[in-house]
């Protein structure tokens, strides 16, 4: 089967397709053909050595990239039930999406009813899974919060300005573009800031009389989270979940306390992905919430298996409207 490798870390230039050998399911294990593997943030942390001593993400090398993945079932290890050859699944937090083939742990797997696209499931496991994490579980959005999210036009964040409405939030969202500012008010967004064109924790104060938000959403990193912190209200809660500007190098204790006692949280999603329970709970709340009409999800571009170092470059320009794909069947 083809596959994307990398034997270094690196740059884009280090993914390779190439043939190698079609994996096997062990027991309780499923093989999946894959249709659609999703371009995430992870792949780039995991392909340019970000993660390489992370106990969580483990990135031995060489290895097949790709954390996401939706397609349908061609052979079961010894032990699985409630799952069928042909049947279409969707996964995240497992490695070799990128892949023509991948072999996936059952428990990790959930069924995509046939009201949801499969490129739709991709779309939803991993970015999905993390806008209802932050929205339900890192902070349980509630009908008046105020919550800052930053990349309101991306994958993620589309997700996280509808998700939040739902609860009832005010949101105000950050874009780099007036295109993008329109993308997220078409999601829901109470109000969008330009950030390359003025103080974003100023216009939060403004828009907020003063107050600040209740929690801020930073995908960014190291251009926005001093200025998230101090865009919180009096024991706010700023949660970074991703650094597309660059890696944090550190938030001192006591930068916290002058910002009013604010709190700061680094998770990570597999910790909010424990066991079948919690995956299958995200993803059937999700599902549920596209079939009903409620929740939107846009898939931005499509990149052929042999693309992906393309793919890889359109999302760290962090130029991208919605989720980025690769079709590996």
């Amino acid at each position: 089967m083809r596959a994307i490798t990398i034997d270094r870390y690196g740059g884009p230039e280090v993914l390779e397709a190439r043939d190698v050998e079609a994996p096997a399911p062990g027991a309780g294990e499923v093989r999946v053909r894959v249709a659609f593997a999703g371009i995430n943030f992870i792949d780039v942390y995991m392909r340019s050595g970000v993660y390489a001593r992370s106990s969580t993400y483990k990135t031995p090398l060489p290895m097949v990239l790709g954390m996401e993945g939706a397609g349908t079932i061609d052979a079961i290890g010894d032990g699985v039930e409630g799952f069928a050859i042909g049947q279409a699944v969707a996964w995240c937090i497992v490695r070799g999406a990128y892949a023509e083939q991948a072999v996936v742990p059952a428990w990790r797997l959930v069924a995509v009813p046939d009201a949801v696209p499969l490129d739709v499931a991709c779309a939803l496991m991993l970015q999905g899974s993390t806008a209802h994490y932050l929205t339900n579980s890192a902070w349980r959005v509630r009908a008046g919060d105020i919550c800052i999210v930053h990349a309101g036009a991306g994958g993620v964040g589309q997700l996280l300005v509808q998700l939040a409405k739902l609860r009832g939030a005010t949101v105000i969202a950050t874009v780099g573009s007036a295109s993008k500012a329109a993308i997220a008010r078409a999601r829901g967004a109470d109000h969008t800031i330009l950030y390359r064109e003025m103080d974003f924790r100023d216009e939060v104060l403004r828009l907020t009389n003063g107050r600040g938000a209740d929690v801020v959403y930073d995908s960014v990193g190291r251009d926005t989270v001093h200025a998230s912190i101090r865009s919180l209200r009096t024991r706010g809660l700023c949660v970074m979940f991703g650094a597309s500007s660059g890696q944090v190098d550190a938030i001192a204790p006591l930068e916290l306390a002058e910002a009013g006692s604010v709190f700061f949280t680094r998770p990570h999603l597999a910790d909010y992905m424990r066991d079948a329970n919690e995956i299958r709970g995200r993803a059937q709340e999700l599902f549920g919430a596209v079939a009903a009409g409620s929740l939107r999800v846009t898939i931005d571009r499509v990149f052929a298996l042999p693309q992906v170092a393309d793919a890889h470059r359109a999302l760290e320009s962090r130029e991208s409207r919605g989720k980025l794909l690769l079709a590996a069947g």
